[in-house]
């Protein structure tokens, strides 16, 4: 499931004379392990009503609400000076190659799971499942993987959205001004009611049955984000980077309820957006300033990595979960061993793959 954002271009990268939003950082990285829980607990505990983390899936419109708010603070301005196609080639730089390697290591959990039998696919059609991830392109065709938009790193999905998301400001949303920007958040927030209304949740945008809620989520966050930034709203208050983690982790974990949509949808348009209001506003004391800015920038580069780089092994756990009987047994150690394994692993890629690669593709693009 959404980037960093998990998906967002790091405010770091945009100069050392502005103000850096060190929090919302730190905040993007304490969604993005959120997800992995998330995801290591519904392949085992269904249905969603007994997670315990019964709203994780909406950290990823957390991930775009701050998209769209750090999208404004980076490009807003810059386009006005800059084409198009170097904006869109600062996102795929910034994005593409973790799509490219999460693809890859979907397509090697695919055929290296031990505990499954994997479905009798011929590499043509393997191949074309694997291109399509690689490039972007929805194809949600493998029953076993639930029609998956993207069947070797289903996260990827947000990233479509993501994407979407990035042309349509590039093009058209930087330049509209403030009251039709609201204008239009309003409108996609009766939108994204009408969504949740008519499916009784609003956990899709995933599948192909419900490719189309996607685009109702980015539409509303992404706007709104984008609509903080551009309207200013910063709420000072003494509350820190771990007491914001609090405010955001009980979203996430308040209880499921399938027809619970109107929670959802206050979430969604009240809750997250004041969130990052408050993390915009909230500025780190000088007495822990820079040990918890160091935290925060680490946890926001490592967002997206991790949220790129779980879901090749999902499935595998899901496959072993079920033939040990862990819901019965020793779910919890073994999701946090999962977790914790993960963000390492994580840690590791983004060291070794993601900052270096795009360093090069920058120097050579």
């Amino acid at each position: 499931m959404a980037e960093a954002s998990a998906v967002a271009l790091e405010t770091t990268e945009i100069s050392s004379t502005r103000p850096h939003f060190a929090v919302l950082d730190g905040l993007r990285g304490v969604a993005a392990i959120s997800v992995v829980a998330f995801h290591f607990l519904e392949m085992v505990i269904w249905p969603y009503d007994n997670l315990w983390l019964g709203h994780g899936f909406l950290a990823v419109d957390f991930f775009f609400c701050l998209s769209g708010f750090v999208m404004g603070y980076a490009y807003n301005d810059r386009l006005r000076t800059m084409s198009f196609w170097s904006f869109l080639k600062a996102r795929i730089i910034r994005l593409h190659p973790l799509v490219i390697l999460g693809s890859l290591l979907g397509l090697i959990a695919f055929y290296a799971n031990p505990f499954g039998i994997t479905p009798g696919y011929n590499p043509a059609k393997v191949a074309l499942i694997f291109l399509t991830s690689a490039l972007m392109i929805p194809y949600g065709i493998m029953r076993q993987r639930a029609y998956n938009l993207f069947s070797f790193n289903a996260p990827a999905w947000s990233l479509f959205w993501e994407y979407v998301a990035s042309i349509v400001f590039g093009l058209i949303l930087f330049r509209l001004r403030r009251g039709l920007l609201l204008a239009l958040t309003i409108a996609s927030a009766i939108l994204l009611c009408w969504v949740g209304h008519k499916a009784g949740n609003l956990p899709g945008g995933w599948s192909t049955g419900t490719f189309w809620d996607g685009g109702a989520r980015v539409a509303f966050s992404f706007l709104a984000g984008l609509l903080i930034y551009r309207m200013g709203w910063h709420l000072r208050s003494r509350l820190g980077f771990f007491a914001l983690s609090v405010l955001l982790i009980l979203a996430l974990v308040s209880p499921y309820k399938t027809g619970a949509w109107v929670r959802e949808v206050a979430i969604i348009t009240l809750y997250f957006p004041l969130l990052v209001i408050l993390g915009a506003g909230t500025r780190l004391s000088p007495r822990m300033s820079p040990r918890m800015d160091r935290l925060c920038r680490f946890s926001g580069d490592l967002s997206y990595p991790l949220y790129m780089t779980h879901y090749s092994v999902i499935w595998i756990w899901g496959d072993y979960a079920a033939k040990h009987k862990l819901l019965q047994s020793g779910l919890a150690p073994a999701v946090l061993i999962g977790v914790i394994t993960m963000v390492a692993f994580g840690c590791v890629v983004m060291q070794f793959y993601d900052k270096p690669v795009r360093a090069w593709l920058r120097a050579k693009w």
